[in-house]
């Protein structure tokens, strides 16, 4: 009996040691520090992006520079599951020397699921009265998308547009009829976002939205936080996919303004 109870113990050790190293890495979230590894050319390096509180927690804030014509548009970017905010700062100083502020806001775990209606906050506190674009990679797309239908649900429309990378509306969010212009980009080599379901995606976006294929690119390319499991092999450099990228979300952005 003795010797079963050893056994039992053991097992128990072992399944609790192997759950804690599991949620470990979700549970405790590497440090958010800004400008490393952000700096796409010398004038993104020339913007000054500030964390501070805002809206129910952490933000990044990257406004246009100094001297810099601004945009009356405002960006709110919902990160990718369990990826860092700072991640997307390349993208964001990318858009502040084009004259575009970009926000993006830190979730509980890294996760948008657990505050889809952050952008409510955000929008209050810096829109300004700017028309808001939400856009969101992966997991923070789907959820810039859930959050923009549940608004529509409740006869609300706080932002004139939507940019999703590597992602697409989840089932029940139906924006074909909202009226927002709408963005959706595809990483051609993506082992992670199913491409016929980011294609699929597009019925339940408005009637025109262009789905643009960033060639060569892999769903980890959005975001500077290293390779990731699953993905595909990268055809083009990381350098030559975020071109696309910045071509793409500016001209967007730019059709808008």
């Amino acid at each position: 009996m003795r010797r079963v109870l050893a056994w039992v113990g053991i097992v128990v050790a072992v399944a609790l040691a192997f759950g804690v190293g599991s949620a470990w890495p979700v549970i405790v979230r590497p440090p958010l520090v800004l400008g490393q590894d952000a700096v796409t050319d010398a004038a993104s390096a020339g913007v000054t992006p500030v964390l501070e509180t805002a809206g129910g927690g952490r933000v990044i804030d990257v406004p246009p520079p100094t001297g810099t014509s601004r945009k009356d548009i405002l960006v709110v970017l919902y990160p990718g599951g369990l990826v860092r905010p700072q991640a997307y700062e390349w993208l964001a100083r990318a858009l502040a020397v084009r004259g575009y502020e970009t926000v993006i806001p830190e979730f509980s775990f890294d996760l948008a699921v657990t505050d889809p209606g952050r952008a409510t906050a955000l929008i209050a506190h810096y829109g300004q009265g700017r028309r808001v674009v939400l856009a969101g990679h992966s997991l923070g797309g789907a959820m810039a998308a859930q959050y923009l239908a549940d608004e529509q649900r409740a006869g609300r429309r706080p932002a004139a547009g939507l940019v999703l990378m590597a992602a697409y509306p989840p089932d029940g969010a139906d924006l074909s009829g909202s009226g927002l212009a709408a963005l959706s980009l595809r990483a051609a080599n993506d082992g992670v976002a199913d491409a016929a379901d980011v294609a699929g995606g597009l019925a339940r976006l408005p009637a025109g939205t262009p789905l643009v294929d960033v060639q060569g690119a892999v769903h980890s390319f959005f975001g500077r936080y290293g390779p990731q499991a699953g993905d595909g092999v990268p055809g083009v450099s990381r350098a030559q996919a975020e071109q696309q990228v910045i071509d793409a979300v500016a001209g967007f952005l730019g059709g808008l303004s």
